[in-house]
């Protein structure tokens, strides 16, 4: 196996959480040496829980350091020299009042990358910018549910993820550029990005987004999820190849484009529902993916992952998924979190 594509690659981490410790984790798990600058008393992500802080933290070396301090200011300095980029997730105050931002950094070097990972950007001020405030002030939480029932939410932290890899594609970016500068990403944007062709059929079309049952697409029917004789399938035809497929299977007669699906998309709906009603989520499965039609059932994240246990790693004592980036003739070298200060210069806290 090679070293990593990022192997050389030096980042420092000033975050807390998730979205910051996530983007990093990315580019550690791509072979990049990755340290986690935490406060003396830790990433709070360590007082949730020992897996939560795995989950995130895999393959990183940990120095503590209090920048509140001289000290710990000169002694980030020395490590901002040796490194390529600095990725920080805190409030845009603290970044400042801590000189996060290339402006102030680049005295050690000036080939430094500063990404700033914010809620609403590096000047916006400090607004409460929590994963699920972001989803529902860009429209997100508005957009999911039934349309009977109240807006919600997904089940894990989409804009916090979304949001790191986001930052970990402009840190990179920054750096094949070969010069030192500030990046910015924020939740909003990221979340307003990802509303891609919603917000394109409102901006220029007029057409205003909304929810549809079963989490039914604007565009493509039939698209959703269905009930069937036992559970529900996600069934998502985009073509018309994809539903003469299914309806010769299922016993579907008629509507043979999507013109006219979406134009009858009642009558397709539940002529769908009717004919997934004669067997299971499981089976419709087994029947319809050979014959290269989009289709699963509706699974739990346990069932999920025992269907997929290549998708398991170890990294020290904690199970965790692996990087969703193979890379040809790489594997990565997934390391056990750190433990607080592990990698500390004389093994005590550095500061005053």
């Amino acid at each position: 196996m090679t070293a990593g594509p990022l192997n050389g690659i030096r980042i420092l981490e000033v975050g807390h959480m998730l979205a910051g410790p996530y983007a990093t984790m990315m580019l550690a798990d791509l072979g990049a040496e990755v340290t986690k600058i935490e406060p003396p008393g830790g990433d709070i992500s360590r007082q949730v829980s020992d897996a939560y802080f795995a989950s995130l933290n895999r393959g990183k070396r940990s120095v503590r350091l209090d920048l509140t301090t001289t000290d710990g200011q000169a002694r980030l300095g020395e490590l901002v020299a040796e490194a390529h980029a600095l990725l920080v997730n805190l409030k845009p105050s603290a970044i400042h009042r801590l000189g996060l931002t290339y402006d102030v950094l680049r005295k050690w070097n000036d080939r430094i990358v500063c990404v700033a990972l914010t809620g609403y950007g590096l000047e916006a001020g400090d607004e409460p910018a929590f994963d699920y405030v972001v989803q529902a002030a860009t429209g997100v939480a508005a957009l999911t549910g039934d349309p009977d029932a109240p807006p919600t939410l997904p089940g894990y932290s989409s804009a916090d993820n979304s949001s790191g890899l986001t930052a970990a594609l402009g840190l990179l970016a920054q750096i094949v550029s070969g010069q030192g500068g500030q990046v910015e990403v924020s939740l909003r944007d990221v979340m307003l990005s990802q509303l891609n062709y919603r917000a394109s059929a409102y901006l220029n079309e007029g057409v205003e987004p909304r929810r549809l049952p079963l989490g039914a697409h604007s565009y493509y029917v039939p698209a959703q999820l269905f009930p069937t004789a036992e559970g529900y399938l996600a069934l998502f035809i985009t073509h018309d190849g994809f539903w003469k497929s299914f309806a010769a299977e299922a016993g579907v007669r008629g509507f043979p484009t999507m013109a006219e699906r979406a134009e009858r998309r009642e009558e397709v709906l539940a002529a769908v529902t009717d004919a997934l009603a004669g067997d299971t989520a499981a089976a419709w499965e087994a029947r319809l993916r050979p014959l290269g039609v989009p289709a699963a059932a509706v699974r739990t994240l346990p069932q999920a992952l025992a269907a997929t246990p290549e998708a398991v790693v170890t990294a020290g004592d904690f199970r965790l998924v692996r990087s969703p980036v193979r890379v040809a003739g790489h594997e990565p070298d997934y390391g056990p979190p750190p433990r607080l200060g592990e990698h500390d210069v004389s093994g005590e806290v550095v500061d005053s």
